[in-house]
This record gives C-alpha cells, sequence and structure tokens, in this order.
C-alpha cells in the first residue's frame, strides 16, 4: 500500500528537492528585472515536437546508445514532477513542473507550478518562478500525469505557459511574469495536455478540457484575439500546415473529427469524419498539403488534404485506416508515416499515400509508450514509460538498432527534445543531456 504524506511532511520534501536544484545555480530565483531577449540559434526546439510540430530535428551525429555512465553529459535534478518536454532557444533551456500537492498527499490549495529557466550548456538552473494555482482543481489525477503536462513555448522576447485552470502565461526571459489569461474553469481526471503554439501576433492554445474552446491570444497583451468553440474531447496540440497553394491553416483533432481552421479570424473551413469514436490525444502532423492522424482508444488513423471546405469527407479525405495509438504522436519520414501503439508495444510504419501498413512490430520491452517520438539523423527514437528508449532507423523495413536505459524505475512521460548533437529527456523530476563523450 502507498503511504500518505502529511502536508507538512510533503512540504518539507519538496523545500529539500528545489533546495538541491537552487544549489547548482547560484542565481536570483526570482528572476532578474531586465527583459533581455534571447535570440533562437537555427535548429532550436521552439515549441511541443519541435520545429513545426513535427517532431523531426536537423541534429546530426547524436547518439544511438547510452547508459548512466556513457554518454550523458549532464543531468539536473528538478524541484518536483512533470510531463512536459524541454524546449530550447539560445543558450537556454525551459520546462515546467509542480510542488505542494499530489495524489498521494499534501492540500490541493497548495499546489504550486513552476517555470524553470535552465543553462544549455551545463544544465545549471538560472531561474525558477513559482506560480499558486488557481483553484479549484482537479483533486484525482488519473495514472499520475499529474499537473504540469502542457510544454511552453518561447519566441526571441518571451516565454508563453499554459496551466490549465490557471490559464496562459507570458514571462521574459529574465522570469518576470508580463500578462495572465484565463481560457476556462473546467477540469477532468485525466488532466490537461495541449501546448501553446505561435502564429503571427497570437498564441494559440486548445482548451478543451478547460472550456471546450481554442484560443487565440495577442502575445504582448494576453488580450483574447478570436475564440472557436465546439473543440470537445481534445487533449492534442493543434499544428499549423501549409496547403499546395500556400495558404495557411490550424488543424486541431477532436472526437470524431478533424478540424481546419483560418489562423488568422477563427473561422471554421472544413471538417472530417475520423471514424473513431473516442477522445483525441496524438498530435497531427502535415506534408505536402496533406495532414495525417492517429489516435483514439480504438484505433484509427487518416489523411486528409488540407484546402477543402465545410464536409470534406468525399473530397479531400485520402484514406482511413484501422491502426492508431490512442497517445502517441506519427512521424513522417520520405513517403512514410511512423508511430508506436501506447500499450502494445508495437511500432507501425504505414504508407503516406496509401495508408497501407507496411509493418507491424512488436518491440520487446516496449511495454506502455506515451512520449511522442522524434526523428533525428535517420533514426526514430521512442521512449517507453519506464525510459527504455529504442532507436529504429528511418526506413520501411522493421529494425531494432538499440534499446537504452538511463534511469531504472523511474518515470518518463515528456517527449523528448533534440538540438544540435544531443538529445534532452526528462523523467518526472529529473532532465538529462545525451551526446557523444
Amino acid at each position: 500500500m502507498r503511504q500518505k504524506c502529511s502536508r507538512k511532511s510533503l512540504a518539507a520534501m519538496t523545500l529539500i528537492a528545489f533546495a538541491a536544484s537552487a544549489a547548482c545555480a547560484g542565481d536570483d530565483q526570482g528572476g532578474d528585472q531586465g527583459g533581455a531577449g534571447v535570440e533562437p540559434r537555427p535548429g532550436d526546439w521552439l515549441q511541443f515536437r519541435g520545429p513545426s510540430g513535427s517532431g523531426i530535428a536537423e541534429a546530426k551525429n547524436l547518439p544511438t546508445t547510452w547508459t548512466a555512465d556513457e554518454n550523458v553529459r549532464w543531468k539536473t535534478d528538478l524541484p518536483g514532477p512533470g510531463a512536459s518536454s524541454p524546449i530550447l532557444i539560445g543558450d537556454r533551456i525551459y520546462l515546467t513542473c509542480y510542488t505542494g500537492y499530489s495524489d498521494r498527499g499534501g492540500d490541493i490549495a497548495d499546489l504550486t507550478r513552476h517555470l524553470i529557466c535552465l543553462n544549455r550548456t551545463d544544465g545549471k538552473i538560472r531561474w525558477s518562478k513559482a506560480l499558486p494555482a488557481r483553484q479549484p482543481e482537479e483533486e484525482k489525477n488519473r495514472e499520475g500525469h499529474g499537473y504540469s503536462t502542457s510544454t511552453p513555448v518561447a519566441d526571441a522576447d518571451r516565454v508563453y505557459v499554459f496551466f490549465g485552470t490557471s490559464g496562459v502565461l507570458a514571462f521574459d526571459h529574465d522570469g518576470n511574469q508580463l500578462w495572465q489569461t484565463g481560457v476556462g474553469t473546467g477540469t477532468n481526471g485525466w488532466g490537461s495536455a495541449a501546448s501553446p503554439i505561435l502564429y503571427k501576433n497570437a498564441v494559440i492554445v486548445n482548451a478543451s478540457v478547460e472550456s471546450d474552446s481554442m484560443f487565440a491570444l495577442d502575445r504582448e497583451s494576453g488580450k483574447e484575439i478570436w475564440r472557436a468553440k465546439g473543440i470537445k474531447e481534445a487533449w492534442n496540440t493543434p499544428i499549423l500546415a501549409q496547403t499546395n497553394d500556400g495558404k495557411t491553416e490550424l488543424v486541431v483533432a477532436i472526437v470524431r473529427k478533424l478540424l481546419g481552421f483560418d489562423p488568422d479570424s477563427g473561422e471554421q473551413l472544413w471538417h472530417a469524419d475520423t471514424k473513431i469514436d473516442w477522445y483525441m490525444a496524438p498530435s497531427l502532423i502535415a506534408h505536402d498539403g496533406v495532414v495525417y492522424s492517429v489516435g483514439g482508444r480504438t484505433g484509427g488513423s487518416l489523411a486528409v488534404r488540407l484546402g477543402g471546405r465545410g464536409n470534406v469527407d468525399e473530397t479531400h479525405r485520402v484514406w482511413l485506416g484501422k491502426k492508431g495509438s490512442n497517445v502517441t504522436s506519427p512521424i513522417y519520414h520520405e513517403g512514410h508515416v511512423y508511430w508506436m501503439h501506447e500499450n502494445l508495444g508495437i511500432a507501425y510504419c504505414a504508407e503516406a499515400a496509401t495508408g497501407k501498413i507496411v509493418y507491424e512490430q512488436r518491440v520487446p520491452r516496449a511495454g506502455q509508450v506515451y512520449a511522442s517520438p522524434i526523428l533525428a539523423d535517420n533514426k526514430i527514437y521512442y521512449f517507453n514509460r519506464q525510459g527504455i528508449a529504442f532507436v529504429l532507423p528511418a526506413k520501411p523495413q522493421y529494425e531494432l538498432l538499440a534499446t537504452n536505459e538511463v534511469e531504472p524505475r523511474a518515470t518518463f512521460n515528456a517527449s523528448p527534445a533534440v538540438a544540435d548533437d544531443r538529445l534532452y529527456i526528462r523523467t518526472d523530476t529529473v532532465i538529462y543531456c545525451i551526446g557523444n563523450d
């Protein structure tokens, strides 16, 4: 049986953990004044799943193998757990976590979220911003998903975070809060998971859990630009995709449908039936004017050509498939779509043009997989919830190149980030930088 922590003991453990992390930094944990910008570098991982939300990195010379003693450049303890991915901009790493409350004990009134800034070179904490949660919050969170699952997004001037019922917040790169905007008060036992993205002067957020809505907020002020309603049972991060005639569409998956929007106005342009009668968690990918989706508890996949209007089932839906994943997002590479089933540990490869399954292979020891894969250096990296990484070549023939483990029995829910020649992965409470020694 699990032992329940008292409120005092939980607070004490939180303080000790955070003090250990802060000791590495030597900086003011409240953030400096000044608001200096940070210039992005080529290949920086600025949002969930990196450039365009595709999960594809330009990085080369990434390690294929690693252990706790091999190819770990640095590791840093975090003040609390979280499932959000790290992002990389300039010389900095940003990620989020939470303290003060968990399903193991504490008082929900003490729930606090943190935005943390670390040095990219050595992992030392530069500053950490503590943000008490707006109440009421969901007291029970299934499968330990926690209260910090949405990945930040950054530009040269600001970092933006989404904390569910606490809303969307913007900070400068010194940790000073600039604005906070609520997007609804709804909660769910599965928590809130969609991550913000940027488009022109807007921060776009899928607030399906909080208000069945998607918002565009002004980057400078946080004021609402537009709101689209009817975003139901959608835990996925929207994507921006290009039509064949060069226009940009905003696409999100909801229960049974894919929806396409005009990102400037929030007007819904088209919808396609997914034939999946369940919530949608995996994010979409797009290539050459076609958007690809996998999802649903019962499994399913489809491809839809962008640029349609109204119901596009007969005019723009390219194919429907019966294989999918309920959690992990897919990857597109050279005419094929790759993904892994979240519970069966099965790796899939399908023809992008037809949906035909090229291979369907159970990966030894894969088990349960929640993190979305990344592709870099012609390799696909999958991580299961125990932190075991499986490296496969990005080709339509199944092959297992390596099985790696850095921290046995840890909890890995976050998707990795990649830049230069390094992988950045996090457990609930530790972030690792993986690179060839």
